[in-house]
């Protein structure tokens, strides 16, 4: 944790003032395409009007002006791994968006869902200074939160206090302003390897754009396709991207914990065009035309055309029946399900008040995948879509796009993380700064 907190903090320092100049880009960075977003912030009130009220009130205080998706390139797994093709790749996209919004836009906001995320629960406790609780108070109670060693080469990318208890009174979400003695807290913790998000930010770097903020896509696609009661209530969302598939839990409206699954849609494709022996491109295409998990006696007699240009006639027309491409498909995206249900069971999401499961991302898009999914993970699944955002584009309104409107939401009201309170100097996650007060103290 060398200097993430110090980094963060400059982020979203760097957030406000983009905010301030009214547009900032959201970009999300996966392994089968690259989607930007351009968000304009006016402000509420010039959306006063169309506003509701309640904590999804403040959703319209921006609008979508510019959107444009490419083909990811380089990218595998949620990670980069050919640093000038993913340049490339978002170059395009965001010269794309910026054309359409006809603005120029120097900040963006990033997600990914690589990097192997680990969630950490941990817990503190301090004597609260005077009688009311201050700011002051809750930054020292989440310095004393008890970071476990998280092991080299791992970073922090969320930390988020989810619960405060103040004398005996529990499940407090902001404890200010208020009367009591000893101020305590629950705060999730979310690490990955800090290499990934080292490699975003030199790629975002060199495509001339600065990083105003990053978060995990599992957690974007979590706040914009469960609604408030399944936030509240407890609830599972599953983005099911290209390469790999993001699991997070949310209760009482907070992140509780993070997963990834290192397979989603590609690896179907690639077992489609191994086992009907076509190129990948062909593989997708059969995949989202004609894919499904749920055989029926029908689908033996569909035949699908698998065409080719090898130049031999008799392979160039072959056909294969549906059940046979359902034969293919459904035994990788049960494993895909059980890799999930494993890690579901891991963070004991049976214990919660309300077990919903909502499926997202690109690949929730196979037909049938529901009752599939409510056979290995339990009854109440549903398929997500994002919340409709305003200004968004039809185009950009399917599962597939819940990330991107995540993260605009995440954007316009972030949940509080540690680095937004100023946490004493001692307790800084930094070594050295720790050494330059001792050394302050010894020779002054």
């Amino acid at each position: 944790m060398r200097d993430l907190y110090q980094s963060q903090r400059a982020q979203r320092a760097m957030r406000q003032a983009a905010m301030q100049r009214g547009v900032v880009a959201i970009l999300d960075v996966g392994s089968s395409k690259i989607a930007c977003l351009v968000l304009r912030f006016d402000g509420p009130e010039h959306f006063g009007d169309s506003d509701g009220v309640g904590s999804m009130a403040g959703q319209s205080s921006f609008r979508v002006i510019g959107a444009a998706t490419t083909r990811s390139r380089g990218v595998r797994f949620g990670e980069i791994d050919a640093m000038a093709e993913t340049e490339r790749a978002i170059r395009t996209a965001v010269q794309a968006a910026q054309k359409m919004a006809n603005v120029r836009v120097d900040h963006v906001i990033a997600c990914l869902s690589g990097g192997r995320p680990r969630s950490y629960g941990l817990d503190g406790q301090v004597d609260v200074q005077g009688t009311v609780v201050t700011e002051g108070d809750i930054g020292r109670v989440l310095a004393e939160c008890d970071v476990p060693d998280i092991g080299a080469g791992r970073e922090v990318l969320h930390a988020q206090p989810i619960n405060f208890a103040l004398d005996h009174r529990s499940g407090l979400a902001d404890p200010r302003g208020q009367i009591g003695q000893t101020l305590t807290t629950d705060m999730h913790m979310m690490t990955i390897e800090d290499s990934v998000i080292e490699n975003l930010l030199y790629c975002i770097k060199r495509c001339d754009l600065e990083l105003a903020g990053v978060a995990s896509s599992a957690y974007a696609a979590g706040i914009s396709s469960l609604v408030e009661d399944e936030q509240e209530l407890g609830a599972a969302c599953v983005d099911m991207g290209g390469g790999s598939t993001g699991i997070s839990i949310f209760m009482r409206k907070h992140m509780i914990y993070s997963d990834a699954v290192r397979m989603g849609g590609h690896h179907v494709t690639s077992d489609i065009s191994m086992g009907l022996q076509v190129a990948p491109a062909m593989a997708e295409r059969i995949k989202t035309f004609y894919g499904g998990v749920l055989a029926t006696g029908m689908d033996d007699r569909e035949m699908i055309e698998v065409g080719a240009d090898t130049g031999d006639w008799e392979h160039d027309r072959r056909t294969v029946s549906r059940a046979e491409l359902i034969g293919i498909m459904k035994p990788r995206v049960e494993e895909i399900l059980e890799e999930v249900r494993v890690r579901l069971d891991a963070a004991g999401f049976e214990h919660l008040p309300s077990q919903q499961i909502v499926l997202t991302g690109g690949g929730s898009q196979i037909p049938g995948l529901d009752g599939l999914a409510s056979k290995i993970l339990g009854q109440q699944v549903r398929i997500g879509r994002p919340l409709r955002v305003q200004g968004l584009p039809q185009a950009a309104t399917g599962s597939a796009f819940s990330a991107a409107v995540g993260l605009s939401l995440f954007a316009a009201h972030p949940q509080d993380e540690w680095w937004d309170f100023d946490i004493p100097a001692e307790k800084y996650p930094a070594r050295s700064f720790k050494r330059a007060v001792r050394w302050f103290k010894e020779n002054w």
